[in-house]
């Protein structure tokens, strides 16, 4: 199991960017799938990308696509979410989870972290 921390959230205005970080504890780092997830008020927590363990796949919720990277630095036990283009519909706190399955990571399963906060002012 590994023990997850979020950090880069902040406040936005439409159109600008963010990176988010979700740092990992933890030797088996570079096994593990790993994903992000978001969370606004009022609504269910929702997948926005994943990526494998080596980094050669990722995945992207239809809402993202295009303007979200999803990348990781194993050798930093850190993976990484670049968010461009930001939209107020894109306000939540942004979790980061980890499982060697990556079937388990997309759909929401594994070791999670605390979050971090996203606003986006219109």
């Amino acid at each position: 199991q590994v023990q997850l921390v979020e950090s880069g959230g902040g406040l936005v205005q439409t159109g600008g960017s963010l990176r988010l970080s979700c740092a990992a504890s933890g030797r088996t780092f570079s096994s593990y799938g790993m994903g992000w997830f978001r969370q606004a008020p009022g609504k269910e927590r929702e997948f926005v990308a994943a990526i494998s363990w080596g980094g050669g796949s990722t995945y992207y919720a239809d809402s993202v696509e295009g303007r979200f990277t999803i990348s990781r630095d194993n050798a930093k036990n850190t993976v990484y979410l670049e968010m461009n283009s930001l939209k107020p519909e894109d306000t939540a706190v942004y979790y980061c989870n980890a499982d060697p399955d990556m079937t388990a990571v997309v759909r929401g399963f594994g070791s999670w972290g605390q979050g971090t906060q996203v606003t986006v002012s219109s």
